[in-house]
């Protein structure tokens, strides 16, 4: 058996055993023992001082055969928090086109919801009309994970001054079981609720989402601050009844 990487040595090195059991009842279809146990503000310091070290300045690209590189290209990781920090890497990465190279390649083995809520690019902000074709590719490949990065780039990046009536349109066409994206996709619409009122109002009122998502959705804008008192009371009503489980 190879010897552990230098970077999975450090992660043991910061292990929290009382983290680990709290954190890996919070991802459930994450087996316990591929959790090392390491809290999140670590893991980010980590990932910035790995990335600051291992990026060559001349090129803006991490050096070739250096420790990161190997990590990155060493799919798929054995324990949850190898796929945080890869996640957190790439957050931190400068150059947009070597950004998306990285993501494609890591998204395929994306297994959890945090791993794929926490991989948020800071370069995504200055390069909307170029994410915005990678996300119509990514919420149509029938991947749980991507759908869920799709839809939740989206929310992130595409309800404020980069809105258009058209994005929640391609939210709602998502047909899905997987809890996971229909959790998020109620998280979008209950952000656009609060961010684009009038737009959104009418997926909620003609019933374009599929029952569970549809009342989840209500529940969770009216958990928000930003909807107003009379929203909620509108939204409340317009719930639906759904089955009971045998």
């Amino acid at each position: 058996m190879a010897d552990p990487s230098p970077i999975l040595c450090r992660l043991f090195d910061m292990q929290d055993t009382k983290y680990r059991d709290f954190q890996s009842k919070l991802i459930p279809n994450v087996s316990d023992e591929l959790f090392i146990g390491i809290r999140t503000p670590n893991l980010r310091k980590y990932a910035k001082e790995l990335y600051k070290a291992e990026r060559d300045p001349s090129t803006g690209r991490i050096r070739q055969g250096s420790v990161l590189e190997s990590f990155l290209s060493d799919l798929p990781h054995r324990y949850f928090d190898e796929n945080q920090l890869h996640a957190f890497v790439i957050s931190e990465e400068k150059d947009f086109g070597t950004c998306i190279e990285q993501i494609e390649r890591f998204l395929p083995y994306v297994d959890n919801w945090a791993t794929c809520d926490q991989m948020s690019p800071g370069i995504f902000k200055k390069n909307h009309e170029l994410l915005l074709p990678y996300i119509r590719k990514w919420i149509c490949s029938g991947q749980t994970y991507t759908v869920r990065f799709a839809i939740g780039m989206l929310m992130q990046h595409f309800l404020d001054h980069a809105f258009d009536p058209s994005y929640p349109e391609m939210v709602a066409a998502v047909q899905s079981e997987e809890y996971y994206v229909r959790m998020m996709i109620a998280w979008y619409f209950a952000t656009a609720l609060a961010k684009q009122y009038d737009t959104v109002l009418p997926y909620i009122e003609n019933k374009r989402l599929e029952p569970w998502t549809h009342n989840k959705t209500i529940q969770k804008a009216v958990e928000s601050y930003r909807i107003t008192p009379e929203q909620k009371t509108l939204l409340k009503a317009l719930k639906l009844p759904l089955p009971r489980s045998k």
